[in-house]
């Protein structure tokens, strides 16, 4: 069951940590960007290894395009005039 904020109106609180619920809400939503990716989402790989280091990169990928150095990393190459 996931934890939301309660009720206003609600007679007894229920013991609610914003600290855990914000770390909760940044694992879900790091798991949903990581699964655009296809090749996590689906698995393709056979070994536990070589799909672990696959969830690595996509999250390395993942982490420079959101700290702003993506754009330096993973821009294509530029093409050359002949």
């Amino acid at each position: 069951m996931g934890q939301h904020p309660p009720k206003s109106n609600r007679s007894d609180p229920v013991c609610l940590s914003p600290y855990l619920y914000r770390a909760r809400n940044q694992v879900e939503r790091f798991f949903n960007r990581i699964k655009q990716c296809r090749r996590v989402a689906t698995r393709y790989d056979r070994l536990a290894a070589n799909y672990l280091a696959f969830v690595q990169l996509a999250s390395i990928r993942l982490w420079l395009r959101l700290s702003g150095y993506g754009c330096v990393f993973m821009s294509p190459r530029p093409r050359m005039n002949r």
